[in-house]
């Protein structure tokens, strides 16, 4: 199913990386060409019972100008509670019209989920709880996002200050390598306040003679503006199409603010294809969740419609 122009299909693109990035094996490809996908959403409080499977088909035309086409599963979903949640949801896509909700909708069922495990008399004992933990979820992270909401878009206008000349180099963690088929991954994690402190942190790195060896250093920074109440963010690709911007609308998902993640690759002379975007997120997502700078799911839900909207600023060069 090909999308109708080449921005709307690289953003569905975009999108379902990130959550598979996110979901893992909670995330399903039940036709990769008709663009139908499938995921497994829990309660986050371990109990069976309130689960449900959110079934979605991409028309070529979402996200620009057309909703996903969805199916609700689940035993208990029926009558009001069915009525109720797909008004949530068709009420989060007329709000954030143009825009991917995806993961909007994955969380907000989460909500749904959660107050009514919470709510239940009938739900199982925290024995029961315990005993049916289920093993293949430990690896789910479940992540804040921001809503839109268009009138508080702002035009970013950044301007470093004097103050800022004085910084001081903030601290790098490097998170574990992926390997495949002799191509290797590593990402790199500092806090940044400021694109000099992304200048200072891509220089210390660059020192690093394996690091500056790298076929690729793929990286995004995101920058909370208080005064603005907006982001700075940019990314760079390095020679890897389109991989800056994966990276980048990952870290927007996951609603990670003032920190810069670069991803080497050592091309290793096998092409992996579509798999060397899935291991740049991989490594980006490890490090962040390692380094606590993504939410539970419990906190998304409560964040949801709270948030405003990002808008990326103007392209930077920061070599």
């Amino acid at each position: 199913m090909a999308a109708s122009d080449p921005e709307t299909a690289q953003r569905q693109i975009d999108e379902i990386d990130a959550l598979s990035s996110i979901y893992g094996d909670d995330w399903c490809v039940v036709d990769e060409d008709e663009r139908i996908f499938c995921i497994k959403i829990g309660d986050c409080l371990e109990q069976p019972k309130w689960t449900l499977c959110l079934q979605v088909i991409l028309p070529s035309e979402y996200p620009a100008s057309a909703p996903p086409i969805y199916q609700l599963n689940a035993p208990w979903l029926r009558g009001q509670d069915y009525i109720e949640l797909t008004n949530s949801l068709e009420e989060i896509y007329v709000k954030n019209l143009g825009e991917s909700i995806l993961y909007l909708w994955v969380e907000k069922i989460r909500e749904v989920l959660i107050e009514k495990s919470q709510s239940s008399d009938a739900g199982p004992s925290i024995e029961k709880i315990t005993e049916e933990i289920d093993e293949d979820n430990e690896d789910d992270y479940s992540l804040e996002y921001q809503p839109v909401q268009e009138d508080t878009i702002k035009t970013l206008n950044f301007v470093i200050s004097e103050s800022q000349e004085d910084e001081e180099l903030p601290p790098i963690n490097h998170g574990n390598p992926i390997s495949d088929r002799r191509s290797t991954f590593q990402a790199h994690l500092a806090p940044v306040a400021s694109p000099k402190q992304v200048k200072m942190v891509l220089a210390k790195l660059y020192e690093n003679k394996k690091i500056a060896s790298a076929t690729h250093n793929i990286y995004a920074y995101r920058i909370y503006c208080e005064d603005k109440q907006t982001y700075l963010q940019d990314c760079e690709d390095d020679g890897e199409t389109a991989a800056g911007g994966r990276l980048l609308h990952l870290m927007q998902i996951l609603n990670v603010r003032n920190v810069l993640v670069v991803v080497s690759r050592w091309y290793g002379g096998i092409l992996l294809g579509p798999d060397r975007f899935k291991h740049i997120n991989n490594c980006a997502r490890n490090i962040l969740v390692e380094y606590s700078y993504t939410n539970s799911a419990e906190e998304s839900s409560k964040q949801l419609g709270k948030n405003k909207r990002v808008r990326k600023d103007k392209k930077r060069t920061e070599h």
